[in-house]
């Protein structure tokens, strides 16, 4: 099995792609070993000392370090992602599901075709170009001209995000949409 991997913006996380599927449908978002019980796959992640956040994609596993440097944590790290996958256990624990985008989602039902075209932007235009760095964000709500994103994996704590947020999405949403004013991470 061979495992590649990418930089991303964020120095603190990496995007490890093990030449498979990882998640058929949706992401997960791990911030903490807590939540590890979800994936068996994160919990070998997290077992790995500095490993503070794990990300999955569909293609794609992001991981986020606390401490450490990535020459030493690395092999460890492409070490659990093989073990996992050839051990044929699970990505996901029984009973598990992948997150669910319009969880939680807010907005005013006049406003339901703003939000259509501002989710599909998301989707055709915005989410396969973040999910390249190795994260995802998704719609979370919309109110008077405010956008509200959630931002995943190496998107989250990047100190690009702010700018990719306000320079690249705020201005797409506003070329297609003049109703909307700016963008907000939640």
């Amino acid at each position: 099995m061979f495992i590649q991997t990418e930089a991303t913006p964020n120095p603190a996380t990496l995007k490890f792609l093990p030449g498979r599927i990882v998640m058929g449908n949706g992401t997960l978002d791990l911030r903490g070993a807590d939540d590890a019980a979800r994936s068996p796959l994160a919990q070998r992640l997290f077992g790995v000392s500095g490993v503070s956040g794990v990300f999955l994609g569909s293609d794609f596993i992001t991981v986020t370090k606390s401490d450490g440097e990535w020459p030493h944590l690395k092999p460890a790290i492409l070490g659990a992602i093989m073990e996992h996958f050839m051990s044929g256990a699970p990505v996901l624990a029984e009973n598990t599901a992948a997150d669910i985008e319009d969880e939680g989602e807010f907005f005013a039902p006049e406003d339901a075709e703003t939000v259509d075209t501002i989710k599909d932007l998301l989707e055709t235009r915005i989410r396969p170009a973040v999910a390249g760095d190795g994260g995802d964000i998704t719609f979370r709500g919309y109110k008077d001209g405010t956008v509200y994103l959630v931002m995943k994996g190496a998107c989250s704590g990047c100190p690009s995000s702010t700018a990719t947020l306000k320079h690249g999405i705020q201005n797409l949403l506003r070329h297609f949409l003049p109703e909307v004013r700016e963008v907000e991470a939640v």
